[in-house]
This record gives C-alpha cells, sequence and structure tokens, in this order.
C-alpha cells in the first residue's frame, strides 16, 4: 500500500518535470525569445530539481519523507501561481527553478523510501516507486497542451499548481497514515549493503554522478525537444507532445522491467545495458524523421532508457550504507538533473547556431559513450572482487 501511494504522489509531483517543455514553444512565441533562451527554464526546473533533490534527501535521511514532501508541495503550488502571473521571460525561468525544487521531493527520496522497505524484492519496488515521474511524463504533457489551446498558458500553470497540490497534500495524508511509527528514519532497520566495491563512499558517489552527468545529457535531446522538433519538421507541436507522452509511457514499461532485470543481475549491469541501448535510439533519430519513424523511434527511446535513473538508486543500495542512501541518491539524482539541464540548454544553443537538431543528436551519442564506458570499468571492478572473493 505504501509503494502504491508513493507511485500516485510521484506521478502527481513530477508535473514540474514536463510541463515546460510542452509550453516552451508558446511561452517562446509570446516572449519573443530565442529557442536556447526559452530552454533556460527548463535548465532552471531541472536545476531546482536537482539541488532540491539533495536538500530533500538530506530532510528524509533526518526528519522522514512525509516532511520532505510536504515542503515540495508548498514550492510546487507557489512557483506554478509565480509562473501564470509572470510578465517577462526571465521571471517564467526563475520560477521554474522552485518548481523543479518542490517536484524532488517525489523522485529521489522516494527512491530512497521505497528500497528500504523491500529486501528480496528491492530492484522493482524502486523502479516502481521511480516510475510515477513518467506515468506523470504519459499524463501530464497532454493535459497540460489541452489546457494552453483550450483557456491560455497562463491559467493552466495556475490551475496545475492548485490541483496538484491539493492532491499531493490528500494522498500524503493516507501515506503518513499507513506508515505510522516508520514517517521518521525508515532507513534504521533497513538490510546493509550487498556488493563491496572496495571504492570509498564518497568516490563511488563521484563516479556514478559523472556517469549521470553524461547519460542525461544524451536523454535530454529527445525529452526536452522533441516538441519543438516536431513544429520545426512541420509536424505541429500536439504531435510532438503526443510523441513525448509515448515515449515516457515506454519508459514506464522500461522501468518495471529494469527493476525485474536488477533483481537478478544487479543494479549495474542492468544501468550498462540501458546506456547502450539508449545510443542505439539516438542514432535512429540522426537518421530518421518522418512521422511515424519519430512515433515508432520515440516509443523505442523510451523503452531503452527508462530504467536507467532508477538503476542509480539500486547501485547506491547495493554498495552503500541505508542511513545515507537518500543524500546519496539526492547527489547523483542532481548530477543527472545538471546533465538533463545541461542537455536541453546546449541543444537549444547547437540548434540555434546550426538551424537542426543533427549536430545535437551526434552530441548527446558523444555524452553517452562517456557513461557506457564508466559502468564497464564498475562491473570490471565488481567481477573482479568476486572472483576475488
Amino acid at each position: 500500500m505504501r509503494l502504491v501511494l508513493a507511485l500516485v504522489i510521484g506521478s502527481i509531483g513530477s508535473v514540474g518535470m514536463w510541463s515546460v517543455v510542452v509550453a516552451l514553444p508558446v511561452v517562446q512565441g509570446e516572449f519573443a525569445a530565442s529557442r536556447g533562451a526559452a530552454s533556460l527554464a527548463f535548465t532552471f526546473g531541472m536545476m531546482g530539481f536537482g539541488l532540491g533533490g539533495v536538500a530533500t534527501g538530506k530532510l528524509t535521511d533526518r526528519f522522514g519523507i512525509v516532511t520532505a514532501i510536504g515542503m515540495g508541495i508548498g514550492l510546487v503550488a507557489l512557483g506554478y501561481l509565480g509562473a501564470g502571473l509572470s510578465t517577462s521571460m526571465w521571471q517564467f525561468t526563475l520560477v521554474h527553478f522552485f518548481i523543479g525544487a518542490g517536484s524532488s521531493a517525489t523522485f529521489g527520496p522516494l527512491m530512497a523510501e521505497a528500497s528500504h522497505w523491500f529486501e528480496r524484492r528491492r530492484g522493482i519496488a524502486v523502479s516502481i516507486a521511480a516510475s510515477g515521474n513518467y506515468i506523470g511524463g504519459t499524463i501530464w504533457p497532454p493535459l497540460v497542451n489541452w489546457g494552453m489551446q483550450s483557456f491560455g498558458w497562463r491559467p493552466t500553470h495556475i490551475a496545475v499548481g492548485l490541483i496538484s497540490a491539493t492532491a499531493m497534500v490528500i494522498v500524503l495524508t493516507v501515506l503518513r497514515m499507513q506508515m505510522g511509527a516508520a514517517t521518521r528514519r525508515s532507513h534504521v532497520n533497513a538490510p546493509p549493503p550487498r556488493i563491496d566495491l572496495r571504492l570509498g563512499t564518497n568516490t563511488l558517489t563521484a563516479l556514478l554522478s559523472i556517469a549521470s552527468i553524461a547519460c542525461c545529457v544524451a536523454m535530454a535531446m529527445p525529452q526536452v525537444h522533441i516538441v519543438a522538433y516536431c513544429g520545426d519538421l512541420g509536424y505541429g507541436v500536439a504531435r510532438g507532445a503526443e510523441m513525448l507522452s509515448l515515449m515516457l509511457g515506454f519508459g514506464i514499461i522500461s522501468r518495471i522491467g529494469s527493476g525485474f532485470l536488477a533483481d537478478r543481475i544487479g543494479g549495474i549491469r542492468t544501468l550498462l545495458i540501458g546506456s547502450v541501448a539508449q545510443g542505439f535510439a539516438l542514432l535512429f533519430y540522426l537518421f530518421f524523421d518522418s512521422l511515424t519513424s519519430l512515433y515508432v523511434i520515440s516509443a523505442m527511446f523510451g523503452l531503452f532508457q527508462g530504467g536507467i535513473v532508477p538503476s542509480y538508486a539500486i547501485i547506491v543500495r547495493e554498495a552503500m550504507p541505508a542511513a545515507e542512501a537518500a543524500t546519496r541518491v539526492g547527489l547523483v539524482i542532481l548530477a543527472s538533473v545538471f546533465g538533463m539541464s545541461f542537455g536541453g540548454w546546449v541543444s537549444g544553443v547547437i540548434f540555434d547556431a546550426t538551424g537542426s537538431y543533427a549536430a545535437a543528436f551526434i552530441n548527446g551519442l558523444g555524452w553517452n559513450a562517456v557513461n557506457v564506458t564508466i559502468m564497464v570499468s564498475l562491473l570490471l571492478r565488481a567481477r573482479q572482487r568476486l572472483a576475488l572473493a
């Protein structure tokens, strides 16, 4: 029941990551901004998501998940009200930092929390908790697009803030009742680490963070710019929103499937498989741009990369103490968010400089190769340790 409630609240709270992607072309036109300048709203949102993940992770380790999410709800509500009332591009961009910070409480801390509730099925539990992010990504873009077309982008942002905050308060209240005495510090009786890579926690955190940046720069290209890309190709913004929804819908399948896989082969191998597959999907984007092929490739991209980010949380719990889990996951998520924000921004800049997204896809492939290299090195180290044991 806790896991179901975590999934629901994660699905609602993840709106902070996806609404800006749909609103980007409309806001760019209203404020007469360049594509790169408009993409900064996503960048600020992801910066807030990353830094907020570290802060809410520390709050979770010390005071419990309910306190962390409660603070996040307030930031989401205030951020969306501010976005709807913005009178300039810089205001719209700035408030997305607070929207991202509020949404962060419903992702990394929830994954770490779920890892304490299960031992034998920890991988699938973490991946289900993380799937709320993609369920939200499947549901919210079409809803936000419909709201903007029906009522305008300003009323839509205000409505999103009020509705999502109210719904999350209700679900969080039920979760608190379900957890009872475990509301605070549920990691105290959690199982110990499973593997020893003979790396300090700081060193392993740094390596995972670098790998996370690299994979998410690659991941950001389709996720952030698919709506604008379809508009540039003449297919329309609505088709791009549908592709984003399709991408994230298949990402749910990938996330849950990666949890089953991680329970059998471990987080490192699972992440490596996802990273290699993500690279192939990016390569297909480079060569095919018909409407049908973009729908197919978007589904493939979601199916291939959806399990990558939850795998970092699984690796953290496999190799690090439970008492540090939420904070360490928050640090790695911060790195992934930096990668997403930088990737989203730099792809817009590359488009402004070249007039197309081809070079941006190539840039993503290069960063993806860095991730694969790091994960192969960790896998070889783990196998060496197993052989020595």
